[in-house]
């Protein structure tokens, strides 16, 4: 079977490389018994990838067990995957077979089996070293032929560091890696996957499918989708059934995709064909965003400068340092030092600590932060459109909703 074959049988959607070197991986190692990891974020569609090495194995007409470790409470976990005698603990009315021995002569699918506990750890590595495991309660040891894939969404470089997954567990689950990358990675295969979404919701909700602009589907390209796939699905299931409207422009899905920027500014939307405009906004932002860190690598220096003159009591503007940590202007440029200590601001001994007496305070300004240039571009393009926000929130590249609470936030006329 080649990958194409793989897609159309497992439903896989995308024209990634990275995607279809997983699958390729996935269908050269099916034929074999050796144990696989699964790597990947959450939501990027992993529980595809033991679905397509079990059906394409000699394996496929035994059990599959699809198991998530993570769901299972501690204190039962040996028991699902193992077994237990009955009496063996509080409520084991019975005896009970575990997955390991139904599963017997299939394939066994551990997703999130970072979560494992330690104890367990040891036991499910006695199965891969040797296909024998002991039930709870019991002394007995049980042989099993059964197959070992395993998935995880953790950083398994330091989960070992940090003690929380064993080691020689881990070289033995990871015979063959196979990683599947995120959806951010795989931005031709965006628009391909919400077409197929809507088309399917379309179907079960019994309405016509929804539609991306051209601005709309690089406004989804660019996303960076912190849930993947999943995440997709649950904003076209939320879109298909709420919009009346059918076409979907970057106004109406930008009320479905919540806020990734860290900052306060307004999110840029990244388009190819973008105004001149909007790339000038863009290299301005980017220009107060390194000011910032200049201003910060100030910061820095002064202290150095303060520590290394210590020792030689040397006096320091009290306001200098005020301006630089309270983003506050600086005031008229001093004369010479004696006067510098005596007739401007506050000062002190770096040595003692002590402020010495001032004779006159100087009103120091407020400087002009980002928040304060955000608040003039929005009240500009405002003037300029004469208050209409769907055209002022158009010449600012942000949606009208993000302009409404930027307004509030602010306080500006509306």
């Amino acid at each position: 079977m080649d990958i194409q074959q793989a897609k159309q049988r497992f439903g896989i959607i995308g024209h990634s490389p990275r995607l279809n070197r997983a699958i390729d991986i996935a269908i050269q190692v099916a034929p074999t018994d050796i144990s696989v990891l699964i790597t990947g974020e959450s939501g990027t569609g992993k529980e595809v990838m033991p679905q397509i090495i079990h059906q394409l194995s000699a394996r496929k007409h035994g059990p599959y067990i699809a198991v998530n470790c993570g769901a299972i409470p501690e204190g039962t976990i040996d028991s699902e995957l193992f077994g237990h005698e009955k009496g063996a603990f509080t409520g084991a009315h019975d005896s009970r077979k575990g997955y390991f021995e139904v599963a017997n002569g299939g394939t066994i699918f551990l997703d999130e089996v970072a979560e494992l506990p330690l104890q367990t750890q040891v036991r499910l590595l006695r199965v891969l070293e040797t296909g024998e495991f002991i039930k709870v309660g019991s002394s007995k040891v049980i042989k099993t032929n059964v197959r070992i894939i395993a998935a995880t969404n953790v950083n398994m470089d330091l989960a070992i560091r940090d003690g929380k997954f064993r080691e020689d567990l881990f070289y033995r689950l990871n015979s063959v890696p196979i990683h599947l990358p995120p959806l951010r990675e795989r931005k031709e295969d965006i628009p391909l996957l919400f077409r197929r979404f809507a088309l399917d919701f379309a179907d079960k909700y019994n309405m016509p499918a929804v539609r991306l602009t051209d601005e709309a589907t690089a406004l989804l390209e660019n996303y960076p989708w912190p849930g993947n796939i999943r995440q997709l699905k649950n904003i076209t299931e939320q879109i298909s059934v709420i919009e009346e409207e059918r076409s979907i422009t970057p106004e109406i899905l930008q009320r479905y995709l919540p806020d990734m920027s860290e900052s306060r500014l307004p999110a840029l939307v990244k388009q190819e064909h973008a105004a001149g405009d909007f790339t000038e906004r863009e290299i301005l932002y980017k220009f107060l965003f390194e000011m910032r860190q200049d201003i910060t690598d100030l910061k820095s220096i002064v202290l150095e400068l303060i520590q290394n003159n210590h020792q030689s009591g040397d006096l320091v503007h009290h306001a200098a340092i005020k301006r630089l940590y309270d983003g506050t202007e600086p005031p008229a440029s001093p004369g010479p030092r004696e006067d510098f200590a005596a007739g401007h601001g506050e000062a002190y001994d770096i040595s003692t600590g002590d402020e010495m007496p001032i004779h006159e305070h100087e009103e120091v300004e407020e400087s002009l932060s980002l928040e304060d240039t955000e608040r003039e571009l929005i009240r500009k393009a405002l003037a300029k459109h004469n208050n209409r926000r769907n055209a002022a929130a158009k010449e600012l590249g942000i949606s009208e909703r993000t302009l409404y609470r930027k307004i509030k936030e602010y306080n500006l006329k509306k």
